[in-house]
């Protein structure tokens, strides 16, 4: 294994390394980057922040970048949310829904609804929750035995729905969640599947009073052409998880919204109906503003046409791609993101064509990381018109050395 990159400096979509050659970051740093590297205007808000504060526990104080972030998400959601609780990352929010979901059945009196359904493949982060409600993979092939029972099922397909709703209905009565990634299963390969399909499984869901978890971590702040993957699904959650471009890639925030429903049970003058759950770094007033400046950004029209024409590029070269003879298959985009297959061997994580692809395409000043042999594109929304050009000419000469 080659050992690790040393990149002092980013700006836009470009990485430095130390001896001065640039990348573009055509996968924006693990899907966290929205605006680029080294952004002046999230720079200076962050600064102006830490001159004034820093840091103060989020118990029993507050403090203005945490209310007017809250403030200004909540109208933007995909769905009817009235409460914000605060973490520092993607897998700390899908756990805050975990146990959010499973408490407020047994705050209800109903302790038997401890079940959580979820879909094969999936990934909800590395800590113990998020790990247990992740397909059973080489992530978690360790702890396998420590993880929690969990109900798999498929991705809704026109020919799986009806088994799916009816795996739900069986399970319902001891069900706590069906936690989900909409539309888009970012480390279990890019996997994408279809709207409707998914808005029937709520459906059924719903109709069992089943608590509904979108892990927006990945897709959330407009990488699939949307502000939310929710948004091309008419049943909305009752809970959402945001991170990654939540605060445009600068700094570590986690975000888990519910509905006013799910805030009511805990509203008791029971103490034990308390929702015990708390990190060091809630709610930090400078991942609040770096997320504050964020959203300015990502409101402006500029970077909505941004958005709108990576989504539309991307069409195009997957419909450029569908028609070459490359050793590919399963040609597919979603908004900002573009993925497929390279044809040797199995879809996987660790078949080795991903680091060779990595590395050639480093050599070539782009910086690409396929999930196993499957190749993605998900870059900054800052991207220029010739960087892109220079990223699909890079992946398309790779593969042409592959053939």
């Amino acid at each position: 294994m080659a050992p690790p990159l040393p990149i002092v400096k980013g700006k836009g979509s470009l990485l430095f390394d130390e001896n001065g050659k640039s990348y573009i970051d055509a996968i924006s740093s693990w899907w966290v980057t929205l605006h680029g590297h080294g952004h002046p205007y999230i720079a200076e808000k962050i600064y102006q922040q830490a001159l004034e504060l820093e840091q103060v526990i989020f118990a029993g104080f507050t403090h203005r970048p945490a209310v007017e972030l809250a403030e200004r998400l909540l109208p933007k959601l995909p769905g009817q949310f009235a409460r914000i609780f605060y973490s520092d990352n993607g897998s700390t929010s899908t756990e805050v829904a975990l146990k959010m979901s499973i408490q407020y059945w047994w705050n209800k009196g109903e302790k038997q609804r401890t079940k959580i359904i979820a879909f094969k493949n999936s990934y909800h982060g590395d800590t113990f929750g998020a790990m247990s409600v992740s397909d059973r993979s080489v992530f978690t092939l360790a702890f396998h035995e420590l993880l929690f029972d969990v109900v798999f099922i498929d991705t809704p397909t026109a020919d799986n729905i009806n088994d799916l709703q009816k795996i739900i209905q069986q399970h319902a009565p001891h069900t706590a969640a069906f936690i989900y990634e909409p539309l888009v299963q970012g480390a279990g390969g890019m996997n994408m599947y279809e709207p409707l399909l998914l808005n029937e499984l709520l459906h059924m869901a719903k109709l069992n009073d089943i608590i509904c978890i979108a892990d927006e971590v990945m897709t959330g702040f407009g990488r699939t052409g949307k502000l939310f993957a929710s948004e091309y699904i008419n049943h909305k959650p009752d809970i959402i998880c945001l991170s990654k471009g939540l605060t445009g890639g600068t700094m570590a925030l986690g975000v888990t919204a519910c509905t006013d429903k799910i805030y009511q049970a805990y509203v008791d003058d029971d103490a034990l109906k308390t929702f015990f759950h708390g990190h060091s770094f809630t709610a930090n007033p400078l991942a609040c503003t770096a997320a504050l400046a964020s959203l300015d950004l990502l409101e402006k029209e500029d970077c909505l046409a941004q958005i709108a024409w990576l989504s539309h590029s991307n069409l195009q070269m997957a419909d450029t791609l569908r028609k070459s003879s490359l050793p590919i298959r399963d040609i597919r985009c979603l908004g900002t993101i573009l993925a497929f297959e390279i044809t040797e061997g199995k879809k996987e994580y660790l078949n080795q064509i991903s680091g060779i692809v990595t590395n050639k395409a480093m050599e070539r000043g782009v910086y690409i990381r396929p999930l196993g042999n499957t190749v993605y594109l998900m870059p900054p929304y800052c991207i220029t018109p010739e960087e892109l050009e220079n990223t699909y000419y890079c992946m398309t000469d790779i593969l042409q050395d592959l053939s």
